[in-house]
């Protein structure tokens, strides 16, 4: 049976409701971002994985608060039984039993073992979504998660919404 199409943005407005925060504000750029056209194959780029879904290594400090606009710098030969998940705004359940499905680092080091890819960054990215401070998200942790993919060398980010 076909599911239909599930409808983000009502849901996480009822998420957010149930929670008791405020309506939840969605950013409108009026133009739209700079296109970069990559000039090689794509089993020659560099990809880096960038994802909000709250993943951590075990022993690192796990999210914890709403608008935390830290980051988490995962190895990206961490062993997946090593990833923990903790987020306020959705349910942990499916996460927590396989990292991958928002954090796709095993079919990302797939890709490149079969040489679909070139290569992979040494570091993945994470953060907890559901920021609620554009300013914070542009003005801090937008910038720092593009310089560390700048200083990686990488050709594609992969951005991970959850």
């Amino acid at each position: 049976m076909i599911q239909p199409p599930v409808d983000y943005i009502e849901r996480t407005r009822e998420q957010y409701s149930a929670l008791g925060y405020p309506v939840y504000r969605w950013v409108e750029e009026t133009e739209p971002p700079a296109f970069a056209r990559i000039d090689k194959p794509m089993r020659e780029w560099r990809v880096g994985l960038v994802a909000s879904g709250g993943i951590y290594v075990q022993g690192q400090i796990a999210f914890h608060h709403r608008d935390d606009v830290s980051y988490r710098e995962i190895d990206v030969d961490t062993p997946v039984e090593r990833l923990r998940a903790t987020h306020f705004a959705y349910d942990l359940t499916d996460a927590r039993a396989d990292p991958n499905v928002v954090f796709p680092l095993e079919t990302l080091r797939y890709l490149r073992d079969c040489g679909e890819i070139g290569a992979l960054a040494v570091r993945a990215y994470t953060f907890m979504g559901g920021i609620y401070s554009v300013r914070k998200v542009r003005d801090i942790l937008a910038p720092a998660l593009a310089e560390r993919l700048v200083s990686d060398c990488v050709d594609v980010a992969i951005m991970v919404p959850v």
